[in-house]
């Protein structure tokens, strides 16, 4: 897998991808079959694992054979009747976490981690999003509002950038605490150099975290949201707007051609409203 093709994922991706493309390498070596779509199906069958691991490997190497420019229908297809078996049911889902002990176990750690994991928190992304931040993704940092623009994060780059999620606004608690630690940091590098699987083996080892993995920061910030929107004090296209799962045309969207037209800055972050979500965080 070339550097090129590996730099388009998060760290954290891009090690998992690789580690299952070298199994593949190696499994079709021993029997003689041609590295391609068709023994990759025939790889994931052998592997025994349940179905819900069976779509994870599929969405996996169909992802690199495409990055590469290889030819992937077969994985497409696999994963859409492993889908229509119900394995894209997840078995097991990450325990939320509470702002208040994430923010407490956040408070002993280091600079680095520290932000990322507020940044996450308030932005409802997954870990490998925030760490893989760096100072130009941020456009405005100031004791009141954080602006940031997904597009330059790893993930970011392979996604269309003129979506609304593209941007996040971050306002209200934890904002000013952000900012003087983004002072701190150092300029073009990701915010925390710690892997998901990293963070979930210190929080292993942590008394106070025992039970949670990377994955709870969103899940916890999405269930705190749930009860302002069961109120009806927000919208519930600006929750998906900023968990970046917003349909594009959906209610409350703007087209790309609009967004296209209206550029990359802090007034149409602004406009876009995610600072309404994020002061409740």
């Amino acid at each position: 897998m070339s550097a090129v093709v590996a730099d388009m994922w998060a760290r954290s991706t891009t090690q998992e991808r690789r580690s299952l493309w070298r199994r593949l390498q190696a499994w079709t070596t021993e029997r003689g079959l041609g590295m391609n779509a068709d023994s990759a199906c025939l790889f994931v069958a052998a592997t025994g694992v349940r179905p819900q691991g069976q779509l994870a490997y599929t969405k996996a190497l169909s992802a690199s054979f495409g990055a590469m420019g290889f030819e992937n229908h077969p994985l497409r297809v696999l994963a859409k009747a492993l889908r229509g078996g119900g394995a894209a049911i997840p078995e097991n889902q990450a325990t939320p976490i509470e702002r208040r002990k994430l923010v407490s176990w956040a408070r002993q750690q280091q600079a680095s981690v520290r932000l990322a994991v507020l940044v996450a928190w308030k932005t409802a992304s997954r870990w490998a999003e925030a760490a893989s931040l760096s100072s130009v993704q941020f456009l405005l940092v100031t004791q009141r509002e954080v602006v940031v623009d997904w597009f330059q994060t790893p993930k970011g780059r392979t996604q269309d950038p003129f979506k609304a999620s593209r941007f996040a606004v971050i306002q209200g608690p934890l904002t000013a605490e952000i900012a003087v630690l983004y002072a701190k940091c150092a300029p073009f590098a990701p915010l925390s150099t710690v892997t998901t699987s990293a963070l979930d083996a210190l929080w292993g080892q942590s008394a106070q975290m025992q039970g949670y993995t990377a994955h709870s920061i969103k899940r916890g910030a999405v269930k705190h949201l749930l009860p302002l929107l069961t109120s009806g004090k927000l919208s519930p296209h600006l929750i998906d707007r900023l968990t970046k799962h917003e349909e594009e045309g959906g209610p409350g969207t703007l087209s790309r051609t609009t967004l296209r037209y209206a550029g990359g800055d802090v007034d149409l972050a602004r406009a876009l409203e995610t600072g309404k979500v994020t002061k409740h965080l």
